[in-house]
């Protein structure tokens, strides 16, 4: 039992205090939650170390460090604690993400050392649903992406990942990276979409899933299709398939600056419960 405040990179043996931290806010969690529920805490399974923050001898606070560096429950004092160990090691993640008044805390430590950032994105609201949405009817064309079409939906996840974020994900690697997690999703059955003659037209994914919430990402429609409803249509379809399926509750987050795409969410049904913030390398 650890009896000062501390910490430390936490080991399989952590894996139920881990789990506790987590699933206390499971909507704000559900990225890091899925990860931890399937891999565990060794870092080789989970991609990255899972940084414990203690006070009086018990685990309060968590931070993610892997592709994303993604504080989580974190104190005032443990995001000092988490930036001075992040400092140490250098940076190693392509962004960093979580709670938006956490997350700026936590870049206001690390921008000397790690800026400056590529873009941030300081306000990213963070909405849920919990129910069909009652006046928009879900796209009966948009369903599951077989395996075998993994080569019709990659360009559009390749499209949307590049408007997106900024950056092509066939960056560096080739795409390697990229090219397995849209496999994972596809394998796992939570790849959504809707094609017209061989073009996908619109899609989005279930990114995160736990039994008690899920993470839709990833929403795209095809720019010659836009202005359509295809968005509201097929999130309502998207919404059905992860209400029945997945989990209770619904989330995704949204830039604040994407006026469109926060109606479409609205008119479906998703309301604000908070905001994220994203510091992108």
């Amino acid at each position: 039992m650890l009896t000062q405040t501390t910490t430390r990179v936490l080991d399989p043996g952590d894996l139920g205090a881990a789990l506790a931290v987590l699933e206390s806010d499971p909507v704000t969690n559900a990225f890091v939650t899925a990860r931890v529920q399937v891999a565990g805490l060794d870092p080789w399974r989970l991609g990255g170390e899972m940084w414990g923050w203690y006070s009086d001898g018990m685990l309060r606070s968590l931070c993610y460090s892997g592709a994303n560096l993604v504080p989580i429950c974190a104190t005032p004092e443990a995001v000092r604690a988490f930036a001075d160990r992040a400092r140490r090691t250098g940076r190693r993640c392509s962004s960093i993400v979580g709670p938006a008044e956490t997350t700026a805390a936590l870049w206001q430590l690390l921008e000397p050392s790690w800026g400056p950032a590529r873009e941030v994105r300081s306000r990213q609201p963070l909405m849920i649903t919990e129910s069909m949405p009652p006046d928009v009817a879900p796209d009966p064309y948009v369903r599951r992406i077989r395996k075998d079409e993994m080569d019709v939906i990659m360009p559009a996840c390749v499209a949307m990942f590049t408007e997106e974020v900024g950056v092509s994900p066939l960056a560096g690697d080739g795409g390697l990276l990229y090219q397995a997690r849209v496999a994972e999703l596809v394998g796992a059955g939570r790849s959504f979409a809707r094609i017209d003659d061989g073009r996908v037209v619109f899609k989005a994914e279930i990114g995160a899933a736990t039994p008690l919430a899920c993470q839709i990402q990833g929403v795209w429609v095809d720019p010659a299709f836009r202005g359509r409803g295809l968005s509201e249509t097929g999130m309502a379809a998207v919404i059905r398939y992860a209400l029945a399926e997945v989990a209770p509750v619904v989330s995704l987050y949204v830039n604040d600056y994407n006026t469109a795409a926060r109606a479409a969410y609205r008119r479906v049904g998703f309301r604000e419960v908070g905001a994220f913030m994203s510091v992108l390398f």
